[in-house]
């Protein structure tokens, strides 16, 4: 079947290499610097600058078993205890098993660590992690030292071909369905201005995730889905797309805030803070037996179930305390609230300087938190090796489904995936590369490009109804309104529509995906399904391309957490 490709100009230049990374965050980067030496010629090409991704606003940091005490088979059950039996046992295995090792090369490649008194890494612990395994860089700026550890490292190397400011709009393949190249757009930098062709023997993907098809997000103006769409009209499949992780401590801004919104690191309450209603009441207690460091699934379903139940649109962090020894915030004096100050400028000052920036001092203030779109968990369907079921096309990092996040990604999992899955993806890659080939003519998408201006009705439909509490009715409504929205041509063929269409793309399949799923597990909660059901839904729900029609499929696996509980002393 030929390729559906988006509307755009006829190419005015041509490239090659022979592997393209499409994504310079810490997944895309690691695979660059990984295949350098093993290959002729590696392109980076990302949407903005290198450090533009989701990497830089990396809060808590990094997961992985470093710590005394600590091993890889812990690490393991509280994976699979979060991902709510939809993990894949081997690629958690392949995760934790070699996460240590992919950390301490990261630390070679220039990445510094906060570090305690006597030179060991400073860990400390966040939601669903039952120890202190994660590691962090500057208090809360652990993605931004990530970013620049690599960037730098990026730098140093010329024989990396670097494309800034370039959107990739299609995945080109040859006559046996194979990667043949990459149709980009290079907005308005450098000598390869406008449309043209990377003509490429392997591309990698590693574009981010989908955090701008809601209203409210932590994810930053890039994360279109650009990788997802074109994989899935190159005729990859996308796995596991219901399980979108909304973040419980995003700072509340106001319900006509839209967009990027300032998130609340996880490491906040692994600090001591803790959740408290408007009558404040302790939230979390009681629900769970990790309380306020419960997985994020739990928490977040805690903060919406009390909004619901008193109509407020929000909940409340309590931080006063910390860096002061008496927990409960009773008379707090000046004393003790200076050196809660200090507290926040020496562990998070980057979130303190968000806080500030608002209006709210937390070391005085309550902090307004409510849930808002995250980490897609869900993406291009690989292996253990970072394969597509396309032949040449690798994902890895957010715009893949490796297997480990299952329904609800672990806190700090995500820079972890990055980094092991692309050191892996290097290891096979080489010995795999294709033939320079012709693409194959494409055959469109079989629904038009919808306008840059269509993205606010998206947005708007995939919040309200595919959000954090769905039902039926919701459901099959927004699915049938993406799809009027999806008749809707575009008059103008640049970036802005091809972002809408793609995000338009993968909501449909996020949104039929969470139909068909009729339970709740890990991130994904039906009202009308309250239940987790194994016996109907254990399992993944694939998603396929046929004919520009949106068609999804259920392949039945074993639930992944059932065996934990005997280990739960692990």
């Amino acid at each position: 079947m030929n390729m559906q490709l988006l509307s755009a100009r006829d190419p005015g230049w041509t490239e090659w290499a022979d592997v393209i990374v499409v994504g310079s965050g810490i997944a895309g980067l690691t695979a660059a610097l990984r295949l350098k030496d093993q290959v002729e010629r590696v392109a980076v090409v990302t949407k903005d600058v290198l450090q533009a991704g989701s990497t830089q606003w990396a809060q808590g940091g990094i997961a992985a078993a470093l710590g005394e005490g600590d091993t890889p088979d812990q690490h393991e059950v509280d994976t699979l205890v979060a991902g709510a039996g939809a993990c894949d046992l081997e690629a958690v295995r392949v995760l934790v098993g070699e996460g240590a090792e992919a950390v301490r090369e990261l630390i070679e490649w220039g990445a510094d660590f906060d570090k305690d008194p006597e030179g060991n890494l400073s860990l400390t612990r966040e939601g669903g992690h039952r120890r202190d395994r994660i590691a962090h860089a500057d208090g809360d700026a652990t993605g931004a030292e990530i970013q620049r550890a690599l960037m730098e490292a990026v730098r140093r190397a010329p024989e990396i071909l670097v494309f800034e400011h370039a959107m990739v709009v299609d995945l080109l393949t040859a006559a046996d369905g194979g990667v043949a190249g990459l149709t980009i757009h290079v907005m308005g930098e450098g000598d390869a201005d406008g449309v043209g062709i990377v003509r490429t023997r392997a591309v990698v993907l590693a574009s981010g995730g989908l955090g701008q098809v809601f209203s409210q997000t932590t994810n930053p103006a890039v994360a279109t889905a650009d990788g997802m769409a074109i994989a899935l009209r190159a005729g990859a499949t996308l796995r596991d797309l219901e399980f979108v992780q909304f973040h419980p401590t995003v700072m509340y801004l106001g319900e006509d805030s839209r967009g990027q919104q300032p998130l609340i690191s996880e490491a906040v309450r692994g600090e001591g803070a803790f959740l408290v209603d408007w009558d404040g009441n302790r939230l979390m207690e009681g629900v769970h037996e990790l309380e306020d460091l419960a997985p994020r699934d739990i928490v977040s379903k805690a903060i919406m179930k009390r909004m619901l139940e008193t109509g407020h649109p929000n909940m409340w962090l309590d931080a006063r305390h910390l860096g002061r020894p008496v927990i409960e915030p009773v008379e707090i004096t000046a004393e003790e609230t200076s050196a809660t100050r200090a507290f926040w400028e020496r562990r998070f000052p980057n979130i303190l300087a968000s806080l500030l920036s608002h209006g709210v001092d937390p070391s005085v203030d309550l902090i307004p938190v409510a849930p808002a779109c995250h980490y897609a968990s869900g993406g291009v369907r690989t292996d253990l090796w970072g394969r597509s079921d396309v032949p040449g096309l690798y994902a890895t990092g957010e715009v893949a489904c490796s297997g480990v996040h299952g329904a609800n990604r672990l806190a700090s999992n995500s820079l972890l995936e990055g980094l092991v899955f692309s050191r892996r993806i290097a290891e096979v890659l080489p010995g795999e590369l294709r033939q320079l080939e012709d693409p194959e003519p494409g055959a469109g998408t079989g629904r038009p490009l919808v306008p840059g201006t269509a993205l606010k009705q998206l947005q708007e439909t995939m919040t309200t109804k595919v959000g954090v509490l769905r039902n039926a009715t919701g459901l099959a409504e927004a699915f049938d309104e993406l799809e009027e929205l999806g008749t809707t041509a575009a008059t103008e063929i640049d970036p802005a529509a091809w972002e809408a269409t793609n995000l338009l793309t993968v909501s449909l399949a996020l949104a039929k995906s969470a139909l068909l799923r009729e339970e709740t597990r890990g991130s994904h909660w039906r009202e009308d399904f309250a239940e987790r059901d194994d016996a109907g839904f254990a399992g993944h729900f694939d998603v396929r391309l046929r004919d520009g029609e949106t068609v999804v499929s259920f392949t039945p696996a074993p639930a992944t957490d059932r065996t934990t509980t005997t280990m739960a002393g692990a």
